[in-house]
């Protein structure tokens, strides 16, 4: 008998806690659920790690035990109890039952102990909310739902205000955003025959899509998911020629710079993992980019000399930027991870401008709105490299320009946050 989405949930959760989210919710079990109760599956796993912190600080007051001295497994499924009756139309006594019935096959004796807790959560709900402008680094820890070490971080950085603001849009989902394959003339009716409904956004050719299942379309090549700023990453670098997408996978940036570079631009899309260089090999063939040529390559040492007419680095980093849609990551990092990521950051950056042709383009980006992985990586590099020098943006960025650079902010736009900087080689424009 297939495990209920429950059960998929508690296991997933698990596996959330050593490897990222995607890859914890891709497993036979999640896949075999019918579409409501992966629906359900998703709902629960996200809502659960979102406002984690304070179901935490709930469980705390109701618990005889310590919470770091509960079994993980049993701590999971109280958390799943408790998101259902705080946050879903799930009648009561399910969410209890449910979880008492998780709780037990992590731990048998665990049963009574996880039923007192949430059936006293179900007669005296939660407590109220730590008041956000008295004590904001309460509410940060506990309604906010974020890590002690990040709460602090963006108190002392941004301010208790901002920081506050912050976190409230990072607990809210994502909206689904979207891009239409120009290969295929009727995808907006394609879409709108089935209940999906598109609204443009401030980025060219992005989407926002509400109603509908997107997934049969997405399978079809008809639209791809993608978020608006990582759509706009990638219209910063589009060019005609010769373009590299530097750390390619899953694919999207580099279909994207495909499309809009027309029939006259190649576009290597390059990436060191083998795994997820193959998800890109199908998407291609699923986009009909044929002039998206997939390479397995280090960005640290490319096999590839100076010839590039632009180049894409969307870096590896935090992801902090992206709470909201991978709400794992406030778990899985600390302090240090900043410092990591942007170590390799500058390396990269330092590499692969190397690549950009004399009057070529370079665009780097990260989804992280920390100023170690954004604005202390670009400035020195800058500093470093008198030939490159702030390229000039388009209009239509005008409305996420941050100065030189390009900020998307979730407390200004829907979505991820990313920030974008684009440089331009010294040197005369190749004829083309």
């Amino acid at each position: 008998m297939p495990a209920s989405a429950r059960a998929v949930a508690l296991q997933t959760l698990a596996r959330a806690r050593r490897t990222p989210l995607a890859d914890a919710l891709a497993v036979p079990s999640a896949e075999a659920l019918d579409v409501r109760d992966r629906d359900l599956l998703h709902e629960l796993v996200l809502g659960t790690l979102r406002r984690r912190g304070w179901l935490d600080h709930i469980l705390a007051g109701l618990s005889s035990r310590p919470l770091d001295r509960l079994t993980p497994g049993v701590l999971d499924a109280l958390r799943l109890g408790a998101y259902q009756l705080l946050f879903l139309r799930v009648p009561p006594h399910a969410a209890v039952s449910e979880s008492v019935e998780l709780a037990r096959t992590v731990e048998p004796r665990s049963t009574g102990f996880a039923n007192a807790v949430l059936r006293r959560l179900e007669r005296e709900g939660p407590p109220g909310e730590p008041d956000p402008v008295a004590d904001p680094r309460g509410w940060l820890t506990s309604a906010g739902s974020l890590p002690v070490w990040l709460a602090e971080r963006w108190c002392a950085w941004l301010g208790p205000g901002p920081a506050v603001a912050r976190a409230r849009a990072m607990l809210e989902p994502p909206p689904t955003h979207v891009r239409l394959n120009p290969r295929v003339a009727d995808a907006e009716a394609q879409l709108a025959a089935a209940g999906v409904r598109l609204r443009p956004t401030a980025v060219p050719g992005a989407f926002e899509a509400e109603g509908g299942r997107l997934g049969p379309f997405a399978e079809r090549g008809v639209l791809y998911v993608q978020d608006a700023g990582s759509q706009l990453v990638a219209s910063l670098a589009a060019s005609e020629g010769l373009v590299l997408d530097a750390c390619a996978a899953p694919g999207g940036k580099a279909l994207l710079l495909a499309d809009q570079g027309g029939p006259q631009t190649r576009v290597i899309a390059a990436d060191a993992a083998l795994r997820r260089l193959a998800t890109l090999v199908r998407l291609r063939s699923r986009w009909g980019a044929t002039n998206v040529s997939p390479l397995a390559a280090d960005a640290l040492c490319p096999p590839f000399a100076s010839a590039f007419d632009a180049v894409l680095l969307d870096a590896p980093c935090t992801g902090l930027g992206t709470l909201a849609r991978n709400p794992d990551i406030r778990w899985r990092l600390g302090p240090r991870d900043i410092i990591r990521h942007a170590q390799r950051q500058r390396a990269l950056l330092d590499v692969v401008a190397s690549l950009v042709r004399p009057g070529g383009r370079l665009v780097y980006a990260t989804c992280s709105v920390e100023p170690e992985e954004n604005e202390d990586v670009t400035g020195p590099f800058l500093a470093a490299h008198p030939e490159f020098e702030n390229d000039e943006l388009p209009s239509w960025a005008d409305p996420f320009r941050v100065g030189d650079y390009v900020r998307l902010d979730p407390t200004r736009h829907r979505g991820d946050a990313f920030f974008a900087a684009r440089f331009r080689r010294a040197g005369p424009p190749r004829r083309m």
